[in-house]
C-alpha cells in the first residue's frame, strides 16, 4: 500500500486543522481514549461534540490563540491508501514553517473560505507550491454552509484561482466544495450540493496517482555508508549502502563515481539483505562495485547517459529559516542529502517577493521568511540537478556552523 503526502495550506481561520481532524475522525482514526479527552477538551462543539481542529493544534499557544503555529503531521489510514498530511501554518510570519511542511508533499490542498474568496493568501501559497514544483492542486472550498451551499459562489471562486493558476503555470488542479465542520463532501458525497457530480475529497486523495512521478530516467545513488564488515564470514564484503534517489541500477551497469569521475561496472545489487536483478528509486539498497576504489560518505553512483552538473559554485533560491540576518560572505555547512561541506554565499542577486513573484534588489541584508535568489560557493565539488528537474538532488540546506541550526532551504537553480 502506498503512502501519499500532502499538506493542507490557507488563510487563518479557514478550516484546515478543523478538515484534517474531519478525516481523521471519519475515517475512524481516533483512539476511543483520544476521542475522551478531546471532548473535554473541546470548546467550540460541532455536532459530534468535539473540536476537531484540536486534533491537529498540538501546542498550548495555538490551541489557545485557536491558529496553527508549527507544522504539526499526522498519520492516518484506509483500506485503499496510507497518508501524511502536514498542517501548516496560514500566517504571513511562518512562511518558513510552510516551506518545510511543503518540501517533501506530493499534493497541496489549499483552502478557500467561501465567503472570501480567493485572497492574497491563496496567492502565496500557490506561488510557494509553485516555486517547490509541487505536481497535484486541491482547491477545497470551505464553508460553504455559510454560503448557503451556492454553486455560484464555488463557480466564481474556481474561476478566480485558474486565472492565478495559468500565470504560475500549476496544473492538474481538482475543486471541491466542502464543509469541515459538518462533514460534507470529505469521506462522503454531500446531499446538500446535488449539482457537484465529482467524488468526494478522499475518494480522490485516495485514487490520485503520484507513482508516475518518481523519476527512473536520471539514475542517481548517493553512498550513505561503506559496509566492510571485516569478519571470517564476509572478508571480501564491500557495499555501498544508501537510497536511489532515482532510476534504476542492475548488475553489469557501466556507472561513473562522482566526483572523482572514475568509471567502473556494478557487480552486484542489494537490498532488503538479498541480491537481486535491479534497483530502483526509492528503494534503500547496498551496490557493489568490481574495481578497488575510494569512495566515501556522499559521493555519487550514476550511469554515463545522464551525467548531473559537478561544480563548486553554482545559483540557488534560498528561503531563510533564521533570526540572524544573511549577508553577503556569510560562511555555513551546505547539506546535499548525505554530505556535508563548507560553503559561502557569495553573492545575492534578489529578493523574489511570495505574494506577487515580484523581484526586488536587496538593500542591506536578508530577514526571517524572506527568499532570495544567491550565488554560493563550496569548499569542494558538489554532485547536483537543478531542483525543477530533480528534487532528491536539487534541494540542500544551510547549517549555522557555531549553533548547527538549519537557517535555509536551499533549491539549486
Amino acid at each position: 500500500m502506498d503512502i501519499l503526502r500532502l499538506m493542507t495550506a490557507g488563510s487563518v481561520d479557514d478550516g484546515k486543522s478543523t478538515l484534517i481532524g474531519r478525516l481523521l475522525y471519519d475515517s475512524k482514526s481516533i483512539l476511543v481514549d483520544q476521542l475522551e479527552a478531546l471532548e473535554k477538551q473541546s470548546k467550540n462543539k460541532n455536532s459530534d461534540g468535539i473540536d476537531l481542529a484540536i486534533l491537529t493544534d498540538g501546542l498550548r499557544a495555538e490551541r489557545e490563540q485557536g491558529i496553527t503555529i508549527d507544522v504539526a503531521y499526522r498519520y492516518f489510514s484506509t483500506p485503499n491508501r496510507k497518508f501524511i498530511i502536514a498542517d501548516a501554518p496560514g500566517h504571513v510570519q511562518y512562511t518558513r514553517n510552510m516551506i518545510t511542511g511543503a518540501s517533501n508533499s506530493e499534493l497541496m490542498i489549499i483552502l478557500i473560505d467561501a465567503r472570501q474568496g480567493v485572497i492574497e493568501q491563496t496567492r502565496r501559497h500557490s506561488i510557494i507550491a509553485s516555486l517547490l514544483k509541487i505536481k497535484h492542486i486541491v482547491i477545497a472550498v470551505n464553508k460553504m454552509d455559510l454560503a448557503d451551499f451556492s454553486e455560484q459562489v464555488f463557480e466564481k471562486i474556481k474561476t478566480d484561482y485558474l486565472e492565478i493558476a495559468k500565470k504560475l503555470n500549476l496544473s492538474n488542479i481538482q475543486f471541491f466544495p466542502i464543509s469541515a465542520l459538518d462533514g460534507d463532501n470529505i469521506v462522503d458525497r454531500s446531499t446538500k450540493m446535488p449539482w457537484f457530480k465529482e467524488s468526494s475529497l478522499l475518494e480522490y486523495l485516495e485514487q490520485v496517482e503520484t507513482s508516475e512521478e518518481t523519476n527512473l530516467e536520471d539514475t542517481r545513488f548517493q553512498v550513505q555508508f561503506v559496509i566492510r564488515p571485516q569478519t571470517e564470514e564476509h572478508h571480501d564484503y564491500r557495499g555501498y549502502a544508501g537510497e536511489i534517489v532515482s532510476g534504476i541500477y542492475k548488475k553489469g551497469d557501466r556507472i561513473k563515481i562522482l566526483p572523482q569521475n572514475i568509471e567502473t561496472t556494478i557487480s552486484k545489487v542489494e537490498t532488503g539483505g538479498k541480491e537481486v536483478d535491479e534497483v530502483f528509486a526509492p528503494q534503500p539498497a547496498v551496490i557493489h562495485i568490481k574495481d578497488d576504489i575510494d569512495i566515501s560518505r556522499g559521493d555519487f553512483f550514476v550511469k554515463m547517459e545522464h551525467i548531473p552538473t559537478v561544480a563548486n559554485e553554482f545559483q540557488a533560491l534560498v528561503c531563510w529559516m533564521d533570526h540572524k540576518v544573511l549577508i553577503p560572505g556569510n560562511k555555513y555547512f551546505l547539506q546535499h542529502r548525505s554530505k556535508v561541506i563548507k560553503a559561502v554565499v557569495k553573492d545575492i542577486e534578489y529578493q523574489l517577493d511570495v505574494n506577487t513573484l515580484e523581484k526586488t534588489p536587496i538593500t542591506d541584508s536578508v530577514k526571517l521568511n524572506e527568499v532570495v535568489r544567491v550565488t554560493l560557493k563550496t569548499a569542494g565539488p558538489l554532485v547536483f540537478d537543478s531542483f525543477e528537474k530533480n528534487k532528491g538532488t536539487g534541494s540542500a540546506i544551510l547549517i549555522d556552523e557555531t549553533s548547527n541550526a538549519t537557517v535555509a532551504a536551499v533549491m539549486i537553480l
